[in-house]
C-alpha cells in the first residue's frame, strides 16, 4: 500500500518508528517530511500535503503526527474525501477503518512513545473497511455534508 507520511517539527520525534514500521510491513512510503524539528513546521501545512497525496491518488492512506495529534486531525478533515482521527489505542486504530472508512490516522508524539505508534500504525493499516450497509449509508451522510458545505448549502444561521 503506498502511505503518505508527514511530520509537523513537534511529531518528527516518531519519524524513525513510524517509517521503520512501514518499510518492514512492505509499503511503499511517500514522505512528505520533515526530518528535523530545529525549524518550526506547523501542522496545517502537513495535512494538506497528506490530503492532497491522497485526493491525487499518491497514497491510499496516510499518517499524520504532530504534538497531540489533535490539530493535525483538525487540519486534515476540512479536506474533501479525508476521514482523519486522532487514535491513541489500537481498537480506535483499526475500527476508525473497519466502520468508517479513516483514511488519515493522527497521532501525538507528546501522548504514545514509539513502541505503541508502531502498534497503531500496524493496526490501522491492517484493517479494511467493513463495507456493510449501515457504514456505507453513514459514509453517504458524511459525503453529503461535504457537499453541502463546498456547495455554501451547509452553513447554519444565527435566527
Amino acid at each position: 500500500m503506498n502511505v503518505a507520511v508527514a511530520f509537523d517539527h513537534r511529531g518528527v520525534h516518531l519519524r524513525d518508528a513510524i517509517l521503520a514500521t512501514l518499510v518492514v510491513a512492505g509499503h511503499d512510503v511517500v514522505d512528505l517530511g520533515t526530518d528535523t524539528d530545529a525549524v518550526r513546521i506547523d501542522y496545517p501545512d502537513k495535512a494538506r500535503e497528506v490530503g492532497d497525496a491522497l485526493q491525487r491518488g499518491e497514497a491510499e492512506r496516510g499518517i499524520l503526527v504532530c504534538g497531540s495529534g489533535v490539530g493535525a486531525a483538525v487540519a486534515a478533515c476540512k479536506m474533501t474525501g479525508i476521514r482523519a482521527a486522532i487514535c491513541h489505542d489500537s481498537y480506535s486504530a483499526h475500527q476508525g477503518v473497519e466502520h468508517d472508512d479513516m483514511n488519515v490516522l493522527c497521532l501525538g508524539s507528546e501522548v504514545v512513545g514509539p513502541s505503541l505508534a508502531r502498534e497503531l500504525v500496524d493496526a490501522f493499516l491492517n484493517a479494511t473497511f467493513n463495507g456493510g450497509d449501515r457504514y456505507v449509508a453513514r459514509l453517504a451522510k458524511v459525503a453529503e455534508m461535504e457537499r453541502m458545505m463546498k456547495d455554501g448549502k451547509g452553513e447554519v444561521t444565527a435566527a
